[in-house]
């Protein structure tokens, strides 16, 4: 349909099953455009919707677009439940313009519980100072940039995205009112390809960073962040530190499902122990 001049939309009901379309999407779409020298395009959207907490089990319950975020030629975006200035940047203003302007694939990914979250306006979230960046030259992929509003300069940086960045808004607040530790939360709404600059300004100041995902530990998208903050930055990144899923499957029953995802308390309790020496 592509190749024919039709930008299709298709829907994966669980992204666990992303697996079963690497052959046409690493092999095929995002090939088409460099073999046949630019003369053909392929702008195909994949949406899907990933994570646990749901009590689905082992094969439906997986963060897995980390598999996905090293492959040349594809866009990963992953929205989050925040109006900005304006309407452009919203999770449905984001796929619209992922459908009708951009000529690559898509892989378009939102977390479960994000469909059940309210789509909040600066105006909302009033403990909060807001500011955004990123404007593409086709459409802008926001990196929204939050922080305690009248707060002391920030003592880390924590860099999260989806549902998770909800978890770790709520971690801030609490830090700052409780232990008087604040932080800077970047949240980004285009995860592939990687365009870390706001990061990298705020964590020059803080000279700490901490990435959280609910994808696994090992090879996941807060390792590569980490390591690209660290070459551009260099021994301005004093400490460094990942939250994420436990190396295992995920549990049906609620209780151990809990135990093996990553939550507000993980993130709480890893910013502590990072900003002893602050």
């Amino acid at each position: 349909m592509a190749l024919r001049g039709m930008r299709p939309v298709v829907e994966i009901m669980f992204g666990d099953f992303i697996t079963l379309i690497a052959d046409q999407l690493v092999n095929h779409l995002t090939k088409f455009n460099g073999m046949y020298h630019d003369q053909v395009e392929t702008p195909v959207v994949i949406r899907t919707p990933m994570g646990g907490r749901r009590g689905y089990g082992p094969t439906h319950s997986q963060t897995l677009e980390k598999l996905y975020l090293g492959v040349p030629n594809l866009t990963v975006l992953a929205p989050f439940h925040l109006r900005g200035d304006e309407t452009i940047g919203t999770p449905g203003q984001l796929l619209y313009d992922a459908i009708t302007i951009l000529d690559q694939p898509v892989l378009f990914v939102e977390n479960k519980l994000q469909y059940l979250l309210k789509l909040q306006s600066k105006a909302d979230l009033t403990d909060f100072t807001i500011s955004e960046s990123n404007r593409d030259d086709k459409m802008r992929q926001p990196f929204y940039q939050m922080k305690i509003k009248s707060a002391p300069k920030p003592h880390i940086t924590l860099a999260a995205y989806g549902y998770m960045a909800y978890l770790a808004l709520q971690a801030v607040h609490n830090l700052a009112f409780e232990d008087e530790i604040f932080c800077e939360l970047m949240v980004p709404t285009c995860l592939a390809p990687f365009k870390l600059a706001p990061l990298f300004e705020s964590t020059l100041k803080t000279t700490r960073l901490l990435t959280i995902e609910e994808g696994t530990h090992t090879m996941g998208w807060g390792a590569e962040v980490l390591a690209r903050t660290a070459e551009a930055l260099g021994p301005g990144l004093r400490r460094a530190g990942r939250v994420a899923a436990k190396e295992t499957i995920i549990p049906a029953a609620p209780q151990l499902e809990e135990k093996c995802l990553p939550g507000i308390q993980d993130i709480i309790t890893q910013v502590r122990e990072m900003v002893q020496d602050r």
